[in-house]
């Protein structure tokens, strides 16, 4: 999940009232944890009035309604999440954390294993979008175990919120555009080209990657993820007020294993949120380690 209420056209449609976008606000951070701002307000309106009118209904009071008691309501609260969540992302994003997680995380973890003998990588993806960032993940697992590889034990488990963007992470199928920060030479090795300007991700990156619907919100759904070295969750809790963001990095200390790294994005910190983390400067990055 890397963006929220990516607007559509305005004008027209259902207008939502003070008291209405309350209690949908409300909601929405029952539903998700996402915060959204009194300003937003009109984002709201711009995005669910479309909806509305599919369902035919006349109000927004009529849509809460729907929310809270249709005999459709499961399957309308994951339409709510598609319509609050955008995913605009792309493989090799943001390089300099990229190359912190292969040249001191991965390589920390690769050490250590060679010195104890259990070869095992437990990667989490949290708020993987539509795949790119577990995808680019297995890719320089790939560039640095080599052919050595196939002696690991690794699992990247990659989590959203979003069924129709695990849809998509899942087919593997991306445009070039998906690649546009990706090197050449890495497009050539691990993607198989299908049409013009529509490539696959190879059987062996994606052998490593695990999709699964997870609600960070949702502590039981959050037990199901394996215990992990290393965790990312990059722009996703930018869009969460204090308390969730709070909730969500405890939910990321206690999957960690011991000395275990988390990447969030390089516009968020942890700095006002918890003290179980130690800061780790590389190059243009920031990672962080459970203490």
């Amino acid at each position: 999940m890397s963006g929220l209420f990516k607007s559509g056209a305005f004008g027209g449609g259902v207008k939502i009232t003070d008291s209405e976008f309350i209690e949908l606000r409300d909601i929405i951070y029952e539903l998700s944890g996402i915060h959204v701002a009194d300003k937003r307000k009109f984002l709201i309106e711009n995005r669910f009035s479309p909806r509305l009118e599919e369902l035919k209904l006349k109000s927004f009071t009529e849509y809460i309604s729907y929310l809270k008691h249709d005999i459709n309501r499961k399957k309308e609260l994951n339409h709510l999440v598609e319509c609050i969540t955008t995913n605009e992302t792309s493989f090799f994003r943001d390089n300099p954390q990229l190359k912190a997680f292969q040249n001191a995380a991965i390589k920390e973890i690769i050490d250590k294993a060679n010195d104890s003998g259990r070869k095992e990588i437990k990667i989490w993806s949290a708020g993987c979008s539509s795949g790119e960032e577990p995808y680019t993940l297995s890719i320089i697992l790939h560039e640095a175990l080599g052919n050595d590889i196939s002696k690991w034990r690794i699992r990247i488990t990659a989590s959203d919120i979003s069924s129709n963007v695990l849809s998509m992470a899942k087919k593997g199928m991306y445009t070039d555009y998906a690649l546009r920060t990706t090197p050449k030479h890495i497009v050539a090795k691990y993607f198989d080209p299908v049409e013009d300007g529509v490539y696959s991700v190879k059987p062996e990156v994606r052998r490593l990657v695990y999709f699964d619907r997870i609600n960070l919100n949702d502590r039981t759904s959050l037990k199901k993820i394996p215990k992990s070295h290393i965790v990312f969750c990059r722009n996703v809790i930018i869009y969460f007020d204090k308390e969730m963001k709070q909730k969500v990095i405890g939910a990321f200390y206690d999957n960690l294993l011991p000395e275990g790294f988390l990447f969030v994005g390089h516009s968020e910190s942890l700095h006002t949120i918890t003290n179980t983390f130690k800061a780790i400067h590389h190059t243009g990055a920031i990672s962080y380690r459970k203490v």
